[in-house]
């Protein structure tokens, strides 16, 4: 595996203006100036996608949908701006995220800041989007219904990667695969992803795609910090071994691990779904633990403990890219020695080490980790 994860370009962008012929706006960033966000590809294959992508779940109207402490249109568009000008250019959404507002922002956005040709566009189909039969899931009917209101409320004719939000027990992997491979062949979507399950779901998936010659997953967007770190004992390596990009999220455990564990925030008091990750008694000791010693690491480097978080993810064995929300891009010059990692060893969080062997009861080996999604280059 070609590790570029440590590698990075400055970068900055053109002033945006002109209307291309697509209906979008912006110049091209491909002049001479340079970039501070290095391009890399997706898992196997040829797409180019920005080291960080930018996870859009924090933009959309905080009166649709179950997230109060979204930011709505206005002030979205002005991180959204930004990170164009940074050079990112990977942007990640869902239809659920705001009830569809995420989407509706962000393509707007994207249509007045950028070039079409030149983004790499996200979405993910799953979630519950009206009540009722079928408002739900990845049956045929819903995939192939939520796909088209995806393209309309962004405002485009494909989506670049195309993800299922979750599994669906209550639809058969295959009817799933071959809808999924019928969106891709009618050229709503360039490619496909999935998102949090168990790796021997992600296996059948790949399994079933294989043996009918439907399209594959070629990403998958898992929960990874270093609050949470099970994805480090079989679907990371798994990952690695299929040349399947891996794009983390929450790599900051919802603020967690930005800030000392007593403070409180609009979003911490109002995300339930937060609370239901970290909010256990029975780990909040070895999390309070990991925070603190992250919030040491940050003082003694004298960097913000977002940028610690992040450094760490962005050096976890088959990571390609990581969600983030601005303002800070020196995450990516960070760099741990081989032997020292921000994580306290406790036992409530199980982790591999970069070989991805099983350390012995009591062994001392160190394992090595970004609000953005990170991806992986074979």
């Amino acid at each position: 595996m070609s590790d570029t994860r440590n590698t990075v370009c400055a970068f900055n962008a053109r002033p945006y203006g002109a209307v291309g012929k697509d209906g979008w706006q912006g110049e091209s960033r491909r002049d001479n100036r340079r970039y501070a966000v290095q391009q890399v590809r997706l898992g196997n294959t040829g797409l180019e996608v920005s080291q960080i992508c930018l996870g859009c779940m924090s933009y959309g109207e905080p009166d649709q949908g179950t997230h109060p402490w979204s930011l709505p249109e206005e002030p979205s568009r002005t991180f959204i701006k930004r990170v164009l000008e940074l050079g990112i250019t990977f942007f990640d959404t869902a239809n659920v995220y705001s009830a569809g507002s995420s989407e509706e922002i962000v393509g707007k956005a994207l249509r007045d800041f950028a070039r079409r040709d030149e983004i790499v566009l996200a979405t993910k189909v799953h979630g519950r989007m009206h009540d009722g039969p079928n408002g739900a899931g990845l049956s045929r009917k819903a995939i192939l219904s939520e796909i088209d209101q995806s393209l309309r409320r962004l405002g485009t004719d494909f989506i670049d990667l195309y993800q299922i939000h979750r599994w669906d027990p209550h639809t058969p992997i295959e009817e799933t695969m071959e809808t999924l491979h019928e969106v891709v062949k009618a050229g709503k979507a360039r490619y496909l992803g999935a998102s949090s399950m168990w790796a021997w779901q992600f296996s059948k998936a790949q399994h079933v795609a294989d043996a009918h010659g439907w399209t594959r997953f070629v990403s998958m967007q898992n929960h990874l910090n270093l609050l949470h770190r099970e994805e480090q004992r079989e679907m990371l390596p798994l990952c690695v071994d299929q040349g399947v990009g891996v794009i983390p999220w929450s790599p900051l455990a919802r603020g967690k691990l930005t800030r000392p564990w007593e403070i409180e925030t609009t979003r911490s008091g109002t995300d339930a779904f937060g609370k239901s990750l970290y909010g256990s008694d029975a780990t909040a000791e070895a999390d309070r633990a990991v925070v603190q010693r992250v919030a040491a690491v940050a003082e003694g480097r004298g960097v913000p403990m977002a940028q610690v978080a992040l450094a760490w993810v962005s050096q976890v064995p088959g990571v390609t890219a990581r969600s983030w929300v601005p303002p800070s891009l020196s995450i990516l010059t960070t760099r741990w020695p081989p032997r020292i990692s921000p994580s306290p060893r406790t036992r409530s969080r199980s982790w591999r080490s970069p070989t991805y062997r099983t350390p012995r009861p009591g062994s001392a080996d160190q394992p090595d980790e970004a609000s953005s999604r990170l991806i992986t280059r074979r």
